[in-house]
């Protein structure tokens, strides 16, 4: 009996033996040239200073592909018919992309944002409807964090199908103010209020320079453009202090800012 089951044993190790060698062979030399390559291709898109998430994504994607790869070589070797193994990788390729489809169209776009970097981390951005402080560029969503401390996850495919707006981008930003003043008042006195305001105000840059200029003669006042600049982390404060500023200096010198009023008259019957 056992005679008999070593027979066996000997008939099945002549006819595939050297192939099941090859195939381990194939393997696992396959495997060490994926790791490798790999490797090599992160250190590639490292040193072109390639976002580091797209980087990691891409080398595990590479390795993915290589080892199907290895595993297909490694089936050939044993004398398997791969084609069939083939043919339904792909079928469920196709079957998972169609059921997918909106996740692979949000990669898609993760995959743009990485590449083409229109923002960063920490940059505060405006896209699809929502303005916010980047947290996170993932592969499928962007979370933006807004002004009142709400995280709010925005998928990719609509950041990259619209228009994207980077307040960060640049270190400086210009404040555009509108300031209506009566028709009654000294134009060169507001002026010079207005620049005695700026002036004082040292976030305010001197390069480039403030413009104040009369930009309209509007149906019930003279209508002011206001436009300093300032550090891009520095525009909010100052916004709001110009604004303050202003009208609290006008109401000192006696200039006055027209703002809609009402007559109502009432009619009484007998």
């Amino acid at each position: 009996m056992v005679s008999d089951v070593w027979g066996v044993i000997q008939t099945y190790l002549a006819a595939y033996g050297l192939k099941v060698i090859a195939a381990i062979i194939i393997f696992i030399v396959g495997r060490i040239v994926a790791g490798w390559l790999t490797t090599l291709a992160r250190k590639l898109m490292e040193r072109a200073k390639w976002d580091v998430t797209l980087s990691k994504f891409l080398g595990d994607v590479t390795y993915g592909i290589l080892l199907v790869i290895v595993i297909i070589l490694s089936l050939g070797a044993l004398g398997v018919d791969t084609s069939t193994f083939v043919a339904i990788l792909g079928a469920a390729t196709l079957a998972i992309g169609f059921a997918l489809k909106d996740q692979l169209s949000n990669f898609g776009a993760g995959f743009l944002l990485l590449l083409f970097r229109p923002f960063e981390v920490g940059h505060f951005i405006e896209a699809a409807g929502t303005s916010g402080v980047v947290e996170e560029i993932g592969m499928f969503t962007t979370k933006l964090r807004t002004g009142d401390n709400k995280l709010v996850y925005v998928a990719n495919s609509n950041v990259i199908g619209g228009n994207i707006v980077n307040y960060s981008a640049k270190d400086t930003r210009r404040i555009d103010l509108t300031i209506g003043v009566s028709y009654e008042d000294d134009l060169q006195k507001v002026k010079e209020e207005i620049w005695n305001i700026l002036n004082s105000d040292e976030r305010i840059l001197k390069d480039p320079a403030p413009t104040v200029a009369v930009a309209e003669l509007a149906d019930s006042s003279v209508n002011f453009v206001v436009r300093p600049w300032v550090k891009s982390g520095d525009y909010w404060p100052v916004y709001f202090d110009l604004l303050e500023k202003i009208k609290t200096r006008f109401d000192e010198v006696g200039i006055s800012i027209p703002y809609p009023q009402m007559d109502v008259h009432l009619k009484k019957e007998d």
